[in-house]
């Protein structure tokens, strides 16, 4: 069995083991904040998506 120390009086590097033992994880989830994109902003990729696309090519009629 370990002796109990206090935690002011442990050194930095033994401080540090245990904070990151303390330390629970995120899982699958990212903390980081998230806003949904503006609907009114210009999107350039919305605005080149016509070229890409195969059924939007305009047809020519040819009349014989």
């Amino acid at each position: 069995m370990e002796k109990f120390i206090p935690y002011e009086k442990l050194s930095k590097k033994e401080k540090r083991k245990l904070d990151a033992k303390k330390r629970g994880s995120w899982g699958g989830l990212n903390p980081v904040t998230r806003m949904p994109e503006n609907p009114r902003a210009y999107n350039r990729r919305k605005a080149r998506r016509w070229e890409s696309e195969p059924l939007s090519v305009s047809f020519l009629y040819q009349t014989a």
